[in-house]
């Protein structure tokens, strides 16, 4: 068994607890927060010990991986000392607000020959597992378009439900670094390197944060293919996140990964089952009914919010069992703020972003998000 432990204390937190005394690989050994009274009730929830030293996390409680659960901007300041050190790490995303923390972050890893993994769950929801094998296996022909629409809502309540929400400093961005970050990441996860983009963002109607609410971009993949992005937290109410891929027979295949009320760890549950809402590949047009009636029954037999955590915990053990990458490797997760960043940095240049991108050293903008 590998002894694991959680850095944060936060809603998506008890996610992470619950996957972590379940998995049959793990022992869940210890908790580390910043209030010695929130940390230590969440210890006793689940029975482990408390911790508020970094410190002391690292060198006393014996934790051999761990999850990081802190506000985006924070997880460097818990990430490199414990990968240093050698403790496997999988790190809610995104990996970090910067190019610079990211790359500290891989720096750290390597250093410390540590496995470093990400949470994207919703890399394992079944229809997005349908997308992926049909764009690899060449079912779609060559894909020529990649599109990422996600249409939500956030009202103020939500801003106000932790202090961090809605600031440059704690939460690092809006919509782009915490919400459309899983359909960023699906959208390389189909499609693969970027090699230029153009972007825009602005905060259209949240008077009450500091942070972008809506952002749009076009882009040119690698593989010669384009891509299209418009997320936003300004539709009241929310209606839909979707990823959908276009290959060069004419074939379209899609995942519509949230539907309605948008899923906020320890505040709102998932309301609608994640379906595929294109499959034209030739010949398994008639699926998609099957499709969408085989994952409608599976979302009403679980828990969605658990089980994918579950599966995303229970693939990164095993990664550190069998020495294989994690499912989400730390790269990819760079790779997704490497794409958000290059639409800050577009809209504040004004001009298109070639690929790939370097941490900014000579400015104090928090790359584009403060100009």
């Amino acid at each position: 068994m590998v002894k694991t432990g959680i850095i944060g204390t936060g809603k998506v937190a008890h996610l992470h607890a619950l996957a972590l005394q379940r998995n049959p690989k793990s022992e869940f050994t210890a908790v580390l927060g910043r209030t010695p009274e929130r940390t230590q009730a969440f210890a006793d929830q689940y029975r482990v010990k408390a911790y508020t030293d970094l410190d002391a996390f690292i060198e006393d409680s014996g934790v051999q991986a761990s999850t990081i659960c802190t506000p985006h901007p924070a997880h460097v300041d818990a990430a490199v000392p414990a990968l240093k050190s050698g403790m496997h790490l999988c790190i809610e995303k995104p990996l970090a607000a910067s190019l610079e923390h990211c790359d500290v972050i891989l720096d750290a890893a390597e250093r410390g020959n540590a496995k470093l993994g990400m949470v994207c769950q919703r890399r394992f929801y079944e229809p997005v597992l349908r997308v992926k094998g049909a764009v690899d296996s060449g079912k779609t022909g060559l894909p020529i378009l990649g599109m990422v629409t996600m249409l939500g809502w956030r009202d103020q309540d939500y801003y106000d439900a932790d202090s961090w929400r809605g600031t440059w400093s704690e939460e690092g961005g809006g919509v782009l670094v915490n919400q459309a970050v899983h359909q960023l990441d699906l959208l390389l996860w189909f499609l693969g390197e970027v090699d230029e983009l153009v972007g825009m963002w602005d905060n259209l109607n949240h008077p009450g944060i500091e942070v972008e609410d809506t952002a749009v971009a076009s882009l040119r993949f690698k593989n010669g293919a384009m891509g299209h992005i418009l997320v936003s937290n300004s539709f009241n109410p929310a209606l839909f996140g979707k990823v959908s891929v276009l290959g060069n027979t004419g074939a379209k295949v899609g995942v519509q990964t949230d539907s309605g009320q948008m899923f906020i760890p320890g505040m709102a549950a998932i309301s609608e089952p994640p379906l595929n809402d294109f499959w034209t590949v030739p010949g398994e047009e008639h699926l998609l009914e099957q499709f969408r009636k085989e994952d409608t029954e599976r979302f009403e037999s679980l828990n969605p919010e658990e089980h994918y955590h579950q599966l995303q915990i229970d693939d990164f053990l095993d990664a550190i069992e069998s020495g294989r990458e994690p499912c989400t490797t730390g790269q990819e997760g760079r790779d997704a703020v490497e794409l958000f960043t290059a639409i800050y940095r577009s809209g504040r240049d004004g001009r298109s972003i070639k690929f790939p991108l370097k941490p900014e050293s000579d400015r104090d903008d928090f790359d584009g998000r403060l100009s």
